[in-house]
């Protein structure tokens, strides 16, 4: 999965593998998903896990010192965690500076760079390691246009954050190539990008240009080729919406799949705000994407049923795909319902 080549004059940093995953003293899995889709989809590129809490989420992979990770092959340490704001915690420095002092270089995806911390940009001095921040976009970006381009695309919406857009568009990019479909899977997002080796961070370009990115991201291709464009965000979110909305809009996709995970009530580290229906995430989706694309569809809806048994999720996805009348389907769980929303997407009979 290659950068799409109307932003190769601004390469990503050549990112320095394999990779001991950091998980900090975070207790949130939610905030810990940048290290579980690397475990889920570049297990071959983590060597083991690290922390600073003995408190802090686990994603199973063997514990050890950035000392044992460089004796087991380990090029960098990987920030794992994607908090709110992207900030890096003065509790992680000291853990951080043994990693650089053990030979490792660090590898960040937060909005903090890592340079402005003196501590980490002395020990990377001194031991020759390297900080690198690939939350950076790319330099001139144009604002968008809202020009119809060729080819198809597909948009991951979502009711929240961090319940499952990586992962479904991943998976049905994955599924697309199976059928042999052309397709391509765009990066949105840090941990994206460091599955795919491309992208665009859609959180860290000026709101002014999120449009003009997202057009950059999935510039005109073949008739029958197909970018899957991981989501960012949701519409609802108090915070985040700005990205979304501007993501929707340059990426003018012809199908768009709602995820969610049932049980969540209320947005991920905002009590206050409950999570909004399925159906009212279609609704609005379809209105505003019009702008650019008076012809997009909802291609079904992607279930995050990782907290239930595999019955409890097969029974709750069957009664929801007959109340929307859509597909539903866990993109991890496969299965005759999964099969059922990839050919929703592709329009298939």
């Amino acid at each position: 999965m290659n950068a799409p080549s109307s932003f190769t004059d601004n390469p990503l940093p050549v990112l320095p593998q394999p990779y001991l995953v950091f998980l900090g003293d975070t207790t949130e899995p939610g905030y810990a998903k940048t290290a579980f889709g690397l475990r889920d989809w570049a297990s071959d590129l983590c060597v083991g896990e690290f922390s600073c809490s003995p408190d802090a989420v686990s994603i199973g992979l063997p514990a050890m010192t950035p000392a044992e990770a460089k004796a087991a092959g380990a090029r960098s340490l990987v920030i794992g965690v994607a908090n709110p704001g992207g900030v890096l915690p003065e509790s992680w420095t000291e853990a951080l500076v043994e990693a650089l002092d053990a030979g490792l270089s660090i590898v960040s995806g937060l909005h903090a760079r890592l340079s402005d911390v003196p501590a980490l940009r002395e020990a990377a001095e001194r031991s020759g390691q390297q900080l690198v921040d690939i939350r950076v976009p790319p330099s001139a970006i144009p604002v968008g246009t809202g020009r119809k381009r060729s080819g198809k695309r597909l948009l991951a919406v979502g009711t929240d954050c961090a319940l499952g857009k990586k992962y479904a568009t991943l998976a049905l990019a994955r599924a697309f190539k199976e059928r042999g479909v052309n397709c391509d899977f765009r990066a949105t997002g840090q941990t994206g990008i460091m599955i795919s080796g491309g992208g665009i961070p859609m959180d860290a370009v000026i709101s002014d240009f999120e449009a003009g990115a997202a057009e950059m991201l999935s510039p005109d291709a073949p008739d029958d080729h197909w970018d899957v464009i991981e989501g960012q965000g949701s519409l609802y979110h108090p915070a985040y919406a700005a990205v979304s909305l501007g993501l929707l809009h340059g990426s003018q996709p012809d199908v768009f799949v709602v995820c969610h995970q049932p049980g969540r009530k209320t947005i991920l580290g905002l009590p206050d705000f409950p999570l909004p229906a399925v159906e009212d995430v279609i609704d609005l989706t379809i209105r505003l994407g019009k702008r650019t694309n008076p012809a997009i569809r909802c291609g079904g809806v992607a279930f995050n049923t990782s907290g239930l048994a595999a019955d409890e999720a097969e029974k709750l996805m069957a009664e929801e795909s007959a109340r929307l009348g859509l597909p539903v389907a866990d993109p991890i769980r496969k299965g005759p319902a999964f099969e059922a929303l990839v050919t929703s997407c592709l329009g298939e009979e």
